[in-house]
């Protein structure tokens, strides 16, 4: 099926026991069995639900994977990918993430005794010199979050095979429309469900999708033995937002090149981070292994004024100063006091997140209206 089809029809039946077209939301914690042992496929609903079941498969389908494995939070899920590992095992990362990600990994999985490297990945050179007898996973982002970096996966996936490594792969920016990073060789796909999967900010939800099954069998046994599992309204939620996933991501991009070409010719911006630019770092590699090149747009103004930065944003009308990404709704955001102030200011700068810098979650509305907003905040410096 083309993506479209699968986004609506992959792991989704009529209800058997009425022929309901959507799947229902099973709000139960337990089943009944006919004996011990005895029972119809789920016994407890922290491990099985078949409403997560459903979207499970969904998610599996949209990424081309065999395995689709469903967590309370994208961190929750990358949370679940750390403990596949033992004290004194090392990860490199890229060292442009998401900052919660770079939170968990510095903050808590350090103090139990694994080791993690932070290394510009649009340079694979710069990966590979990092690699010895201890590292056991190479995890990217790509865009990258919030300087939309892009890295090239196969190049990586190369080199982690090469290595005997696993390579995990953030793909919120992207979503499975954009980017399917199991075809290029990755083994582990993670999705903030929040973002573009739910795409109507109502929903937290992280999810995990892999095509080797001992790999999944790992994970799942984590994801029960752990118990960040999401409940069945918020994955009958996501259900239906999957519906039309392809049809918001494409004007998700096609405002996204929009807004991105107004700002690039603003008198009052530095420099604007889009992937779709001729002249942005790896464009060919953006162009090779995604379809489109997205909404999420970051810039930063002239004289780097934090100052600036604030009366921008607080005096947007249509654009929602607001955490995350993703909805249907337009919403802009501040990295650097935001989503990564748990990352080091000389960390942040070093990879080009100063203070002046404005992430935009590029929505779905006109974009006509989109660019008079931006017009007016920009005047009021």
């Amino acid at each position: 099926m083309k993506f479209g089809t699968k986004a609506i029809h992959s792991g989704v039946e009529p209800d058997p026991s009425t022929g309901a077209i959507m799947t229902p939301i099973y709000q139960t914690s337990t089943y009944v069995q006919r004996s011990p042992g005895d029972h119809q496929g789920y016994e407890y609903s922290r491990t099985h639900n078949p409403t997560r079941s459903a979207l499970q498969n969904n998610l599996a389908a949209l990424e081309n994977g065999k395995h689709g494995i469903c967590f309370s939070s994208g961190l929750g899920a990358i949370d679940a990918v750390i403990k596949l590992f033992n004290p004194g095992d090392e990860i490199i990362s890229t060292s442009d993430l998401y900052g919660g990600t770079y939170r968990l990994f510095t903050k808590v999985y350090e103090k139990y005794g694994i080791k993690f490297h932070f290394v510009p990945m649009t340079n694979v050179d710069l990966v590979a010199e990092k690699i010895n007898e201890n590292t056991k996973m190479i995890w990217a982002e790509t865009p990258t979050n919030p300087m939309m970096n892009i890295v090239d996966l196969r190049a990586l996936s190369k080199l982690a095979k090469g290595n005997n490594l696993l390579l995990g792969v953030d793909n919120t920016f992207a979503s499975p429309f954009l980017q399917n990073p199991l075809d290029l060789g990755a083994d582990i796909v993670m999705h903030s469900v929040t973002k573009y999967l739910g795409g109507h900010s109502d929903v937290v939800m992280g999810a995990l999708v892999v095509n080797e099954d001992e790999l999944a069998q790992r994970l799942i046994f984590i994801q029960n033995a752990c118990g960040a599992v999401p409940g069945p309204q918020d994955c009958f939620l996501v259900l239906r937002g999957i519906k039309t996933l392809h049809i918001r991501m494409e004007r998700h991009s096609q405002n996204g090149k929009t807004i991105a070409a107004y700002l690039k010719n603003h008198p009052k911006v530095e420099k604007v981070y889009w992937p779709g630019f001729e002249d942005h770092p790896n464009h060919d590699i953006a162009k090779s292994q995604m379809r489109d090149f997205g909404g999420m747009i970051s810039f930063s103004l002239k004289g780097n004024k934090l100052e600036d930065a604030r009366k921008v944003m607080e005096s947007f009308k249509l654009f929602s100063l607001a955490e995350s990404l993703g909805g249907v709704e337009s919403l802009c955001g501040h990295p650097a006091t935001m989503t990564h102030a748990s990352i080091p200011k000389e960390e942040r700068e070093k990879v080009g997140l100063v203070d002046s810098l404005i992430r935009l979650s590029v929505g779905i509305e006109d974009a006509e209206d989109l660019k008079n907003d931006l017009a007016f905040a920009l005047s009021r410096i």
